[in-house]
C-alpha cells in the first residue's frame, strides 16, 4: 500500500483528490496539509511514500517546500499538482527535485498514472511537455 500526503490549501481540491485516489486500491492518503507548516508536521509524524504538492501554498511556496523536502527527506518523491500551465513551471519544478508535474486540468487517470510512475522511481511529464 502506497502512503500519500496531499498538500493543497483548498479543502475542496484535497477532498476531490481523496475521492479520485479511493479508486486506486493500492494507494492510501494518510495525511493532508493546507500549508507548509502542516506539510512538514505530517512528514515528521507519518511514514509517507509520496507527496502530492500544490505549487501555490500560503507562506512558503511549493517550490520552496520542495527544496525543504528534498533536503530532509530525499527518499520521498514529490509530484507537483498545479493550476499553472506546464510551460511556466514544470521544468523549474523538475530541476528543483520534483519527480513529476501534473496540471489540475488533467484527467484523474493521468494523476494515478503519474503517481504510479513516480513511485517506481521514474519521472513523470505529460506527453505534451515531453515533446517540447
Amino acid at each position: 500500500m502506497t502512503k500519500l500526503l496531499i498538500a493543497d490549501d483548498h479543502v475542496l481540491i484535497r477532498e476531490g483528490l481523496k475521492k479520485i485516489l479511493k479508486e486506486a486500491p493500492d494507494m492510501n492518503v494518510v495525511c493532508e496539509a493546507g500549508d507548509g507548516r502542516e506539510l512538514l508536521e505530517c512528514l515528521k509524524s507519518n511514514p509517507i511514500d509520496i507527496v502530492i504538492l500544490d505549487i501555490s501554498l500560503p507562506g512558503k511556496s511549493g517550490l520552496e517546500l520542495l527544496k525543504d523536502i528534498k533536503q530532509d527527506y530525499p527518499q520521498i518523491p514529490v509530484l507537483i499538482l498545479s493550476m499553472h500551465p506546464e510551460d511556466r513551471f514544470a521544468v523549474r519544478a523538475l530541476k528543483a527535485g520534483a519527480a513529476g508535474y501534473v496540471t489540475k486540468e488533467g484527467a484523474a487517470q493521468e494523476l494515478i498514472q503519474a503517481l504510479r510512475k513516480v513511485i517506481q522511481g521514474r519521472k513523470y511529464v505529460s506527453p505534451t511537455l515531453a515533446e517540447k
